[in-house]
C-alpha cells in the first residue's frame, strides 16, 4: 500500500480510486443516479465531481468524464490517456444494496509501453470501473493493512475507506476473476466482462452488493455480523502506470436499498 509510483504518489491511492464522494438521498425504490450535468459536451458538474491524485501526482493528467449520447443513450463518457481520475458522489451512509448500471467499453487498454494486467503492479490500470466504498470498521483491519492506511489518510487529506469493492471490465483476464488490488487488500475487486467481450455494445449489470462485500471481504467479516454501510459509489478509469488510452461509458446507474 505504501509502493510508491514515479511520481512519489502512493499507489494505494490510485489503486482504489480511495477518493471521497458519491450520492445524494436516496428513496426506498430503485433510484436513477444522474450527473446532472446541464449540457453534452460538458465535463461532469455537481453533485458528482472528478478527483485525481492529490498535488503530489499533478502531473498525472485527468481522466474525462463527459456527458454525452452513444446509440440514443445518455451516458458518462469516459476517457483515458496515460491518464488517472475518478467520478464520484457522496452517499449518506446506508444498507448495501443492489446497484445497478449499464456501461459499453468501445476501445480497451491500448497504445501504451506496458501491459495492462490488474494482479501486477505494473499493469494495475482499468478501462472502466464501477466501484462501492464501505463504512468499514478499522477494528476488522488487520494490523498492518491498518496503519498503511491511516498513514495513507494523512498523505491524502482524505477520509479513505477501509474498504472498497470495485466492479471491473477488463480486457486481459476471463469475467468471474475476483482478487485483492496488488497494492492494498483494502481494495478488492470483480471482473463482470473480460477477455473476449464484446466492444461497443452495451451491457446491463445488477449486483447484490452486500452479498458481493461478503464474499470478497469474507475474512474481515466476523460471523453474523452485518455487512458496513454504504458511503460512496464511483465510476473511475485510468492508464497512467502503462500510458495507454481508452474510451468508455457508464449510464443509467441506479441503486435500490
Amino acid at each position: 500500500m505504501l509502493a510508491l509510483k514515479p511520481t512519489a504518489m502512493p499507489n494505494s491511492l490510485k489503486a482504489a480510486g480511495l477518493t471521497v464522494a458519491l450520492f445524494t438521498a436516496l428513496n426506498a425504490q430503485a433510484t436513477t443516479l444522474s450527473p446532472l450535468i446541464p449540457a453534452e459536451g460538458t465535463q461532469a458538474a455537481a453533485p458528482w465531481r472528478v478527483v485525481g491524485f492529490p498535488k503530489a501526482s499533478a502531473s498525472i493528467p485527468l481522466t474525462r468524464f463527459d456527458v454525452a449520447t452513444v446509440q440514443g443513450e445518455r451516458a458518462i463518457k469516459v476517457s483515458t490517456q496515460a491518464s488517472y481520475g475518478t467520478l464520484v458522489h457522496d452517499l449518506p451512509r446506508t444498507p448495501a444494496g443492489r446497484l445497478q448500471w449499464r456501461w459499453r467499453l468501445d476501445q480497451a487498454l491500448t497504445g501504451g509501453q506496458g501491459v495492462a494486467d490488474i494482479q501486477t503492479k505494473t499493469g494495475d490500470d482499468a478501462a472502466l470501473k464501477v466501484c462501492v466504498m464501505f463504512d468499514h470498521p478499522l477494528a476488522r483491519v488487520p494490523f498492518v493493512e491498518r496503519t498503511k492506511l491511516l498513514i495513507a489518510r494523512t498523505l491524502s487529506g482524505e477520509d479513505l475507506p477501509a474498504a472498497t469493492l470495485c466492479y471491473v471490465w477488463d480486457s486481459v483476464h476471463p469475467a468471474g476473476l475476483s482478487g485483492a488490488n496488488p497494492y492494498t487488500a483494502r481494495v478488492r475487486y470483480i471482473t463482470l466482462q473480460g477477455q473476449g467481450a464484446s466492444l461497443a455494445q452495451w451491457q446491463t449489470e445488477s449486483r447484490d452488493v452486500a452479498a458481493d462485500f461478503a464474499q470478497l471481504f469474507a475474512d474481515e467479516l466476523p460471523q453474523g455480523a452485518a455487512v458496513p454501510l454504504v458511503r460512496a459509489v464511483l465510476i473511475g478509469a485510468d492508464s497512467d502506470n502503462t500510458g495507454s488510452r481508452s474510451l468508455g461509458w457508464v449510464g443509467a446507474m441506479g441503486w435500490q436499498p
